[in-house]
């Protein structure tokens, strides 16, 4: 659904609400109700394995819970002749459904609730649908289920599906007993907006938005060339290729960032801009990741679109070996934490930086390690055990979709493993591109972890 142009009933509060940085963002990738970031397939989907028998009934009711205490999950974003702003909309009931997915070994079991997770994965969902929350339990029996949520990717990001759980798992353990949750009200997106539009003119922006300017001078996201070019016309197709990396290197890996006393995201954020390096000629790298975009403590337990785009710029010049580029890419992160303010503020005073989005043979790949804020990992609420699926190596064909460009997501899973996806476009990249850039990343990175010394080519 376009956004450009709304009913004539939007504005339904006496206080028009101003959209916050991201959104306006997103809506600057809006092409319409079935691509870009209002498509129907930018979504985020999460699922878990659920040990004991589900009281649907009270799963219903939690799922609803929810949909009250969050507001962006019946919010609208809208567009008139003053810009944007949000539209609240009174709550609605959660679709839940319900689907029998037969007996099996816990072999064929484990293999079928991936499945079944890639199959919610890969279904639309018009961003006119409100609430922006779906929930779909599939059951091998009476004590053996998957449970998936669905959201609207302009509503909410990694984090807070996981705030979303959290909160789920003490509504239904609140009714299961007989009544909703007594928890404290959270703080609303909107509150997140007005702080952003209030604050806009502080002295640390201006000062942040300088060391921006002199960081990203000259400087432009570096996209990978494509296997075909961009038409214009054509929907995006998007699919992802997944993967988990043993435990040897996953262990290496870790080790080596404790020893190089850096974050695991650094040294491979090193092992990313060696990977864009060799595979576009460019010396000077820069390329998106991703913060949980908060910043402030009050707003951790909110759920809305707060992920920020950051720009990382690690620049090779001159190093002679990975562990060189190790350090580079670790003063760049430090520098991105201390200054990070909205990217549409960054874009403001560097536009060129975003002049790859416009080439239709290139293509921007955003890397990120996933932050896992709140422990849901094995939660038992109201009876149930809760088990994140976070280990998934079945790649798809048809999954949810990004506005533009390519993700690749790294995880660092309970028990040490990396996991991993590479999200592409099929109508501009081959599989085969995706599964040899995964190689050589997981090269480098072993490479990297092992033999920090190894020289530069």
């Amino acid at each position: 659904m376009s956004i450009t142009a709304a009913p004539r009933e939007a504005d339904r509060t006496a206080q028009r609400i101003p959209l916050s940085y991201n959104q306006e963002f997103l809506r600057a990738f809006d092409k319409g109700e079935t691509d870009g970031a209002f498509g129907h397939r930018h979504t985020l989907v999460c699922g878990w394995r659920v040990t004991g028998a589900i009281d649907l009934a009270a799963l219903q009711q939690a799922l609803d819970d929810v949909v009250v205490r969050h507001e962006v999950l019946r919010t609208s974003v809208r567009g008139d002749a003053e810009g944007g702003h949000q539209v609240i909309e009174p709550p609605s009931p959660v679709l839940l459904e319900v689907h029998e997915l037969g007996a099996g070994t816990d072999r064929t079991r484990d293999v079928r609730a991936e499945e079944f997770l890639n199959e919610q994965d890969a279904r639309p969902f018009d961003v006119r649908e409100l609430p922006h929350l779906r929930a779909a339990v599939g059951r091998f029996d009476a004590e053996d289920a998957v449970l998936v949520l669905a959201t609207h990717h302009t509503s909410t990001d990694a984090w807070s599906l996981q705030v979303i759980m959290r909160d789920l798992a003490d509504a239904y353990a609140a009714r299961v007993a007989g009544g909703p949750a007594e928890t404290a009200a959270p703080v609303q997106y909107r509150e997140f907006a007005r702080w952003q539009q209030e604050t806009a003119g502080h002295p640390r922006m201006d000062d942040a938005r300088a060391y921006w300017r002199e960081r990203l001078a000259g400087a432009q996201i570096t996209g990978i060339a494509s296997d075909r070019p961009r038409e214009e016309n054509l929907p995006s197709a998007y699919g992802v290729h997944r993967f988990v990396f043993d435990a040897p290197l996953s262990s290496a890996v870790l080790a080596a960032a404790r020893k190089r006393r850096c974050t695991p995201f650094m040294l491979m954020a090193a092992a990313y801009s060696v990977l864009l390096r060799e595979r576009t000629g460019t010396t000077d790298v820069v390329f998106p990741t991703f913060s949980s975009g908060r910043y402030e403590e009050r707003f951790m337990d909110a759920v809305g679109p707060f992920f920020n785009f950051v720009p990382l710029r690690i620049d090779t010049t001159g190093c002679a070996t990975l562990g060189d580029v190790l350090e580079r890419a670790r003063t760049a992160c430090v520098g991105a934490y201390q200054h990070e303010i909205p990217f549409a503020r960054i874009a403001e005073d560097s536009p060129a930086l975003l002049a790859p989005f416009a080439d239709g043979f290139l293509a921007v790949v955003a890397f990120e390690v996933l932050q896992t804020a709140f422990a849901v990992e094995d939660s038992r609420p109201g009876g149930l055990r809760l088990t994140a699926i976070r280990a998934r190596t079945l790649s798809q064909k048809e999954s949810s979709a990004i506005p533009d460009g390519g993700l690749w997501a790294m995880d660092v899973l309970p028990d040490g493993r990396l996991a991993g996806s590479l999200k592409f476009d099929h109508h501009r990249f081959d599989e085969s591109t995706a599964v040899e850039l995964v190689a050589r990343f997981r090269d480098l990175l072993r490479t990297l972890a092992d033999a920090p010394g190894t020289p530069l080519t």
